[in-house]
């Protein structure tokens, strides 16, 4: 045993030596510092919108980051009030009609990447003085104003492309909308209810998808809908806004979060009960059932969560509470389709025994 450290002692200076190009070369080639770096070796993959925009080639990757398409919530919000109108328009005991939520995913990805391009067009100044946006694309520099508008126009020209496999009505009913795109940004500088403004923009398609599937709008199911969106926008748009508002001061721009200030929780709470109660009203003019009223009651008490825990003084919280507004919309969908379904269950059951008293009756005819 002594032998064999003497002769380990011995071979240390000989194996510190060889450490040194080895350092050496692991600092002339990074990549030889991990294994998991070697050529060959599989990286883990990953299916999240900001990793496919990384993913993309560096030219693309600008554009892509001006439509949002790293941020998907907000695709989510748009999109959701259309898949409400869609569901509630289904016939009784059917789903909802697929390919008319597939082409409404493509339109809201469309239409909310061209809304961001325009608030970033006409907020680009502003931008630069808030940390949150100063790496927007155009703020940054990334890329020009001029190239920012002809992308609009790419995005604007699918979306009609879109807009043109729908009936009549829907066309003209879609086309409406476009004001409300262009001018929600500026209500900023105007108005301390621009949330109010995105709320009319953000839930037009609880009126398009109705239309879409039926050629016009039942306004006693349509409009108590939007109604109900417009309200959950104020609710999830004032949280989002409580993230910037030291900023908005500074800028001199204005917000609901702004407004309501240290009552924002009562104001949140007025929203969710008015959204509640114009779910209910939808339903009943819809003839929903259990399935439905039972996810209206499922969204008020995520609401009531979300405003009770809610830090309006903590961005981290804010951010967190407006994301979560996605699991409201899927709630209330998944509650459209059940209670839809179950309408089938109910008309069985009713004609069931209606047709059992008519082959009775006429058995005894013939006896």
């Amino acid at each position: 045993m002594a032998a064999l450290l003497a002769r380990l002692c011995r071979a240390a200076p000989g194996l510190r030596a060889a450490r040194l190009p080895l350092a050496a070369a692991a600092a002339a080639f990074p990549s030889l510092r991990r294994p998991s770096a070697l050529p060959g070796s599989a990286r883990p993959l990953s299916f999240s919108a900001s990793e496919l925009v990384r993913a993309a080639p560096g030219p693309l990757q600008p554009y892509l980051r001006l439509m949002r398409l790293h941020q998907p919530a907000g695709t989510w919000l748009l999109y959701l009030p259309c898949t409400w109108s869609i569901g509630l328009a289904a016939q009784p005991g059917c789903l909802p009609d697929w390919q008319m939520l597939s082409l409404f995913g493509v339109g809201a990805v469309l239409m909310r990447g061209a809304g961001c391009t325009i608030n970033d067009m006409w907020d680009r100044d502003f931008d630069k003085k808030v940390a949150r946006t100063a790496n927007r694309p155009l703020a940054a520099g990334d890329i020009s104003t001029f190239q920012s508008f002809v992308f609009l126009g790419g995005q604007l020209s699918l979306a009609l492309c879109v807009l043109l496999c729908l009936n009549y009505y829907s066309i003209l009913l879609g086309a409406a909308s476009l004001s409300l795109v262009i001018t929600y940004p500026l209500m900023k500088r105007i108005t301390y209810w621009p949330q109010l403004v995105l709320g009319l923009t953000f839930n037009w398609g609880a009126l398009l998808g109705w239309s879409a599937i039926k050629g016009s709008c039942e306004w006693s199911v349509c409009l108590p809908l939007y109604l109900a969106g417009v309200m959950w926008t104020l609710v999830y748009d004032t949280i989002y806004a409580h993230q910037d508002k030291r900023d908005d001061i500074i800028v001199g721009v204005k917000s609901t979060a702004l407004q309501f200030k240290e009552d924002t929780k009562q104001w949140l709470s007025g929203f969710s009960l008015a959204m509640l109660l114009s779910l209910c009203m939808a339903g009943m003019n819809c003839d929903q059932t259990f399935p439905y009223y039972s996810a209206v009651a499922a969204i008020g008490a995520h609401l009531a969560h979300q405003i009770y825990t809610l830090d309006i003084d903590k961005p981290e919280d804010c951010w967190k509470k407006f994301a979560s507004n996605r699991t409201v919309g899927v709630l209330l969908f998944i509650g459209i389709v059940l209670g839809n379904l179950w309408k089938q269950k109910d008309s069985k059951d009713v004609e069931e025994p209606l047709e059992n008293r008519f082959l009775q009756s006429r058995l005894q005819r013939v006896s």
